[in-house]
C-alpha cells in the first residue's frame, strides 16, 4: 500500500483523540458483531493508549461477543508492572468490557521461544481478518515489537511469512518479547496508528519520507503491506 493511503485525523488534545478513537474502534466492533456475530480487536500497550483504552471500555457494546488480544507483550507475568496484559486489565477489561474474551500472548513458559507453540496455537485459533488493529509508534519507527535491531526482525517483517507470532529480542527493548508478525497485523478490516506529541509526529514524517534508517522501518513495511488505509490518530 502506498503512502497516499495514510489518513491523518488530528485532534486538539489527548482527551478528544481518545474519545474519537474509541468511537471509531467501537463502530468497527459493532460492524463485526452485526456481520459475523463476533468481533476481534488487537491493541497495543504502553503509556499512550491508556486514555483510549479507558474510553473504549465505556462503549456500549455486546462485549461477550468481543475477543481482545495484544499486538505484542513483554515476557513478564501479568502481575508485573510492565506487562501489557496488566495494563489492559486495569484500563480496558473493566466494568462491562470485562465480559470480553482476552487471549494473552504470555504463557508461563520460561522464555518466549519456549512459549511460542502455545501462543501460536492461541492466536492461530482467532479468525482473520481481525476487525481492528490499533498500533503505537516507537522513536525508531517500530510498531508492536518489530524492532529494527531485533533478532527475528527480518522474518517477522516478511509480509509473506505465514506465522502470526514471533519471539523478539532487542538490545533496545529491555525484556524479551512476543509480537504479532507483520502479516498478522495487516490482516485486519481496520488499521489504526495512535501517536501523541511532536516527537512522534516527527518520526512519522521521517517514515513517510523514507529518510535514512527510517526507509527500512517496521512502520514503512506495514504501510507497504497494508490492505486497508492506515488511520493515524494524533494530537500535539
Amino acid at each position: 500500500m502506498s503512502d497516499e493511503n495514510l489518513r491523518e485525523h488530528r485532534y486538539a488534545d489527548s482527551n478528544t483523540l481518545a474519545d474519537a478513537l474509541a468511537q471509531s474502534v467501537a463502530d468497527d466492533l459493532r460492524s463485526g458483531i452485526t456481520a459475523r456475530d463476533r468481533a476481534t480487536l488487537v491493541v497495543s500497550g504502553g503509556t499512550t493508549p491508556k486514555k483510549f483504552l479507558g474510553r473504549l471500555a465505556q462503549q456500549d457494546l455486546d462485549w461477550p461477543k468481543v475477543t481482545i488480544t495484544l499486538a505484542d507483550e513483554r515476557w513478564v507475568p501479568p502481575t508485573h508492572a510492565r506487562s501489557n496484559e496488566h495494563l489492559l486489565r486495569d484500563t480496558l477489561l473493566t466494568a462491562r468490557a470485562a465480559a470480553a474474551t482476552f487471549v494473552p500472548l504470555y504463557t508461563d513458559a520460561p522464555d518466549p521461544e519456549s512459549g511460542l507453540a502455545e501462543t501460536a496455537k492461541r492466536i492461530g485459533a482467532l479468525p482473520l481478518p481481525f476487525d481492528a488493529v490499533v498500533l503505537g509508534l516507537g522513536n525508531d519507527g517500530h510498531c508492536a515489537s518489530l524492532f529494527p535491531d531485533g533478532d527475528r526482525f527480518a522474518q517477522a517483517c516478511d509480509a509473506a511469512n505465514p506465522a502470526r507470532v514471533s519471539p523478539m529480542r532487542s538490545a533496545t527493548a529491555g525484556e524479551a518479547r512476543m509480537t504479532l508478525t507483520l502479516s498478522a497485523l495487516v490482516a485486519t478490516r481496520a488499521l489504526y496508528l495512535h501517536i501523541e506529541g511532536a516527537d512522534k509526529q516527527e518520526v512519522l514524517a521521517h517514515v513517510r519520507a523514507g529518510e535514512g534508517a527510517y526507509a527500512h522501518s517496521p512502520l514503512r513495511a506495514l504501510l507497504r503491506a497494508a490492505r486497508v488505509p492506515l488511520n493515524v490518530y494524533t494530537c500535539a
